[in-house]
């Protein structure tokens, strides 16, 4: 199976990207959460921060992880690489390790105000659909990268463990993105193993109260460990608003104000300098 993996990684994360995708996609045709989604002006922008993205990490980071996995394994360094475990073992830690990281990661962009300044691009979104959860800005692409090179290193993490955490993490957010409706029911059931549309659609919200909650993006289990669990949100799921106060309008949420988000301190429309009030909230 590694074999495998490593001579066909990137057509194995091609092809596991664009199936969820469609899926997802299609899904949102057959059962909206909301409706408006504004595909032709939201979807080219959002998989523009992709590219862009992962431009940003081929010319920045020096490796990535999988290749932060292979080295370690090759110089026996990290945990895994210095206890006997069970090889079964190892892969579940590392990918329950790498995704408590992911959710520590994410409090960080949001508790500390640099970061939060890089994440907020992320926020911006007026709606959620699939492309929703790849959206980031590419510094933070960059970022969550050697953030993860980071752990994969000091856990001497497997390198399958390592590629199956990528795709699961990848398919999981447009998942949990989705501009999807389940059933209470059903998401009454899933969300306790896995993170669910509603589930993260509080996350969305412009208050600040329903925005620094429900951080996970592939297990909820770390919100409710520790303390960050949302139910729903303060308004409901039906009348919250998505995205940030100081972006209400899709005209404002160009390429131009994506990319430089971090650098802007007040409301586009803010003429006399005073911080609107999310700003003045946000540590």
């Amino acid at each position: 199976m590694q074999d495998f993996l490593l001579n066909h990684e990137m057509a194995v994360r091609a092809t596991a990207f664009v199936s969820v995708f469609l899926i997802v996609a299609l899904a949102e045709i057959i059962a909206p959460r909301r409706k408006g989604a504004n595909r032709l002006k939201r979807w080219p922008l959002n998989l523009g921060m992709v590219v862009l993205g992962s431009l940003a990490i081929r010319m920045i980071v020096p490796l990535i992880a999988v290749e932060a996995a292979l080295r370690a394994a090759d110089a026996d360094i990290g945990l895994f690489n210095l206890v006997d475990l069970p090889r079964w073992v190892e892969l579940v830690a590392a990918i329950l390790l790498l995704d408590l990281t992911i959710y520590a990661q994410h409090v960080a962009f949001h508790r500390i105000p640099l970061l939060w300044r890089i994440h907020r691009m992320h926020h911006s979104d007026l709606m959620l659909d699939a492309t929703s959860g790849i959206r980031f800005h590419p510094f933070e692409f960059v970022l969550s990268m050697l953030i993860k090179v980071g752990v994969v290193t000091a856990l001497g993490a497997d390198v399958v463990a390592v590629i199956v955490f990528e795709i699961l993490l990848n398919a999981t957010a447009m998942f949990n993105h989705g501009n999807l409706h389940l059933p209470e029911r059903l998401d009454r059931m899933v969300r306790r193993i896995l993170v669910t549309p509603d589930f993260h659609l509080v996350h969305h919200s412009t208050l600040r109260r329903d925005h620094d909650t429900n951080y996970g993006f592939n297990l909820p289990w770390w919100d409710y460990a520790f303390g960050t669990y949302k139910a729903r949100p303060d308004k409901g799921l039906k009348d919250m608003q998505i995205g940030l106060p100081q972006w209400r309008s899709q005209d404002q949420l160009g390429l131009k104000t994506l990319l430089w988000t971090p650098f802007l301190s007040n409301s586009p429309n803010n003429k006399k300098g005073t911080p609107p009030a999310h700003e003045r909230q946000h540590p």
